[in-house]
């Protein structure tokens, strides 16, 4: 593999670690962001791992623990290894809430983890005036070969209080499906994190992994103001490339017309902020 996902030539590790005023996103790698929201430092299924399986990482993460700030909250979409890595959990700085989906707490409480909320299927929890809302996926978890589906999966928005606009909405992993439109129609959603890889083949993964034509229709059933893609770059999980994803994204993006200051294509380590 020639392509390897660049590092953000301007990682912006001081004012992460002192802002606690500003919206901001940085991508991590894979489905892994470090999200400033409302005062509270927010990371979404958090890999630090060097390997997945027998397959070492194709690119680094963008930001060390070291560079992280305090993490309050943490965010898991499901159970899968290259979603919930427990050594990265543990490394991380800080105190955090885990927010999880039903059926996982037992697991992560036997691993020593105190601070743990499960949140069912459009249900919320509210930490410092921020609202975490769990919304349905596509997909399936197993870690063992005995606990196939013992947990949910899903996605989540962030937003402020009781507010429905200015969601920024984290998919998860999924396959596509017609929950997403439900999704858009319950939230307001303002930047939309959203899956692209691992896909092929298609026939195989289509269940529980979107295509990039796919994860633009998505984008559309949301009725988001931004598409920032991400898993993809960081671990080999199917058939296609980094640069395959992307150059399909672009395509798709292209032949539907959109808006090319609405699609943010992000270098790991690379901050956005509102």
């Amino acid at each position: 593999m020639s392509y390897v996902v660049p590092q953000s030539d301007v990682k912006e590790v001081d004012f992460l670690r002192e802002n606690r005023s500003k919206t901001s996103i940085t991508w991590i790698g894979h489905s892994t962001f470090l999200i400033q929201f409302k005062g509270l430092n927010i990371v979404t299924d958090p890999v630090w791992a060097k390997r997945m399986g027998f397959s070492k990482r194709l690119s680094g993460p963008g930001l060390t623990m070291n560079e992280l700030p305090p993490i309050d909250i943490v965010l898991i979409s499901h159970g899968h290894y290259d979603h919930l890595h427990i050594p990265s959990l543990r490394a991380l700085p800080g105190d955090p809430l885990l927010l999880v989906p039903e059926g996982l707490a037992s697991m992560l409480g036997k691993k020593g983890f105190k601070k743990v909320k499960e949140v069912p299927w459009w249900s919320s929890v509210e930490e410092n005036g921020v609202t975490f809302d769990m919304v349905p996926a596509q997909h399936w978890t197993r870690r063992t070969p005995w606990d196939t589906n013992t947990s949910h999966w899903g996605g989540w928005t962030i937003r402020e209080g009781g507010a429905s606009e200015g969601a920024i909405y984290f998919a998860g992993d999924s396959g596509y499906f017609h929950g997403f439109k439900k999704i858009g129609e319950a939230y307001s959603i303002d930047t939309a994190l959203i899956p692209i890889g691992a896909y092929d083949p298609e026939w195989f993964m289509k269940v529980s992994h979107m295509t990039p034509e796919e994860a633009v229709q998505t984008y559309l059933d949301l009725g988001a103001k931004k598409f920032i893609p991400m898993h993809y770059g960081a671990f080999r999980l199917a058939d296609d490339t980094a640069e395959e994803a992307l150059m399909r994204l672009k395509n798709e993006w292209e032949r539907r017309e959109i808006s090319g200051q609405e699609l943010v294509i992000m270098d790991l380590g690379q901050t956005i902020k509102d």
